[in-house]
């Protein structure tokens, strides 16, 4: 089971409040703190990956939709298939 962390001391430093913490939390502390930034910028770029295939997925549909009869049974297939992706995807 990892260890808890104590309650950090609290400290007034030029009549501020402060807490002091062991160098080896503090650097624990440092360490999450870029995990988080991280992630955060996996989480945009996920974002943005979204928005562009959201993007393709609707001119796609449109496109299908001006299609001419020709077409109709491959035009009905894709836009069920879309259909779908975009129902799992809610």
């Amino acid at each position: 089971m990892p260890r808890r962390p104590q309650q950090p001391s609290r400290i007034t430093v030029g009549g501020m409040e402060a807490v002091a913490l062991p160098v080896a939390e503090y650097e624990q502390l440092l360490a999450s703190r870029r995990q988080m930034g991280g992630q955060s910028a996996r989480i945009r770029a996920l974002s943005d990956r979204l928005r562009r295939t959201e993007r393709l997925l609707d001119d796609l549909e449109e496109l299908i939709g001006a299609a001419d009869d020709e077409a109709a049974g491959l035009r009905r297939a894709v836009a069920e298939l879309l259909r779908r992706h975009r129902g799992a995807a809610q």
